[in-house]
């Protein structure tokens, strides 16, 4: 049987009533998961604490006054008037055979001596054996040709260092067995 409620006041009445008891369930279950958190902080504390290790000593600065009357110019490659200042590639030198050829392309077969003189052998890609004399220059750098040896041809081959000037660097074919 349906009970009907004896009046319209009864009906907000009962509405609040029940919101009331779901609220204070709400709040009964919250109140639950603080619980862990609170006995894991109260063991915490009751642990003694750690100890702090002394910061380390702290070296006093050096100080470093740059005196340029004494010493090269920071900002200029080699100090000025460096070592190879006037080293350039001779422009009006003609070239020979080799020097059309990289040196990557180039390869060391062994060496001739003949007449009291030594001669490396010196393959081109195309298969072909050249004859060279240390004075003689190989390769597209201006490769000059320094040392023969039975292991290896040494040459100084003049580069562009980046800056407008030229550099010496050593470089060799070696004999491939």
């Amino acid at each position: 049987m349906n009970e009907r409620y004896n009046s319209a006041a009864e009906r907000p009445l009962a509405r609040l009533a029940l919101l009331a008891a779901l609220v204070v369930g709400l709040l009964a279950g919250c109140s639950g998961r603080d619980a862990d958190l609170d006995r894991f902080i109260d063991a915490t504390k009751k642990e003694p604490g750690g100890r702090v290790e002394p910061l380390p000593e702290v070296k006093p600065y050096d100080a470093y006054t740059y005196v340029d009357q004494e010493l090269r110019s920071p900002f200029v490659p080699g100090g000025s008037g460096g070592m190879n200042a006037g080293l350039r590639p001779d422009s009006k030198r003609n070239r020979e055979f080799l020097e059309q050829f990289s040196l990557d392309t180039l390869k060391m077969v062994g060496t001739l001596s003949l007449g009291g003189n030594r001669y490396g052998l010196v393959s081109t890609k195309d298969g072909r054996v050249h004859r060279v004399v240390i004075g003689e220059h190989i390769g597209t750098n201006d490769g000059k040709i320094t040392d023969i040896t039975p292991s290896k041809i040494a040459l100084v081959e003049i580069i562009p260092d980046g800056l407008g000037g030229y550099i010496e660097r050593p470089a060799a074919l070696g004999l491939n067995e």
